[in-house]
């Protein structure tokens, strides 16, 4: 059985302004992938495991924020990436908050006006 998600991409304006939040929230480094006509930049991620990669994505004509689709981050503990939140530019929309045996979950809002969760299971 294949995974539900193969691939995502969270579409930015400002590309160093996004790169520099979730480098600082996520406490990751973010690797250059790109194109001729976009700048992408791909989240840590190995293909062989369970989950799915993604990237960070700037192209003319595609605008960011507005999107129903949520992508949850992984955490050991989703308090500790919330805490980074606001220091990096962005809003924390709903604080850390029990699913109950699925774990944790905070919502919050990126510097380009995209919204994502932080999943945990402490």
């Amino acid at each position: 059985m294949n995974n539900a998600v193969g691939w995502f991409e969270i579409y930015v304006q400002d590309i160093q302004r996004a790169k520099d939040f979730y480098e600082n929230v996520l406490a990751v480094t973010l690797e250059k992938l790109g194109g001729p006509d976009f700048d992408m930049w791909a989240f840590p991620n190995d293909m062989q495991h369970y989950g799915a990669g993604g990237a960070l994505v700037s192209m003319s004509g595609v605008a960011s924020g507005g999107n129903s689709t949520l992508v949850y981050f992984s955490c050991q503990d989703c308090a500790v990436e919330e805490a980074r939140v606001e220091g990096a530019g962005g809003k924390v929309q709903r604080p850390k908050m029990s699913i109950g045996e699925y774990g944790f979950i905070s919502l919050v809002l990126d510097t380009e006006g995209n919204i994502f969760g932080l999943h945990s299971l402490t």
